[in-house]
């Protein structure tokens, strides 16, 4: 049997004014051919609150900054399991909207392991997301996407 460590992260759905949501393709260091695409956010610092956490990682993954109240309540829970670098994690996770016209994206802000595990970063639709054969997490993604902007 599988010994899954804990891990608590914040993500936030950053959608811009025509409905796109960002997203970070990244990889496992343990499985580099394993590809794949996920929203801003990650591991909640000790004593960090999710939605601190949250607004934390964006700023440290997009260059924005936002405060608590920006972020308002979670739309969306989820708790997932996943190998990374030779680990298997249980993640509990709560994820944020953040609507923006537009957004110069900075990762400058990122951790080491980001810069490494992290090889690109683009918009997606609702229907881009559905539609393409590339891995994504989660997969409730185009779902939660179209009912949260309403395309």
């Amino acid at each position: 049997m599988t010994a899954y460590i804990p891990r608590r992260a914040a993500r936030v759905l950053v959608v811009d004014g025509g409905g796109r949501l960002l997203m970070f393709r990244g990889f496992d260091p343990a499985r580099p051919q394993h590809r794949y695409w996920f929203t801003v956010g990650g591991g909640i610092d000790a004593g960090e609150s999710m939605v601190d956490g949250a607004v934390r990682e964006l700023h440290e993954e997009t260059g924005l900054r936002l405060c608590a109240a920006d972020l308002g309540e979670p739309v969306f829970h989820d708790v997932t399991r996943y190998p990374f670098g030779g680990d298997w994690y249980q993640q509990e996770q709560d994820f944020y909207l953040v609507r923006v016209d537009t957004l110069e994206v900075r990762v400058d802000g990122f951790e080491q392991m980001e810069r490494e595990s992290i090889d690109g970063y683009r918009w997606w639709t609702a229907a881009e997301l559905a539609s393409t054969t590339e891995r994504y997490y989660p997969e409730e993604l185009p779902a939660l996407l179209a009912r949260l902007v309403g395309r």
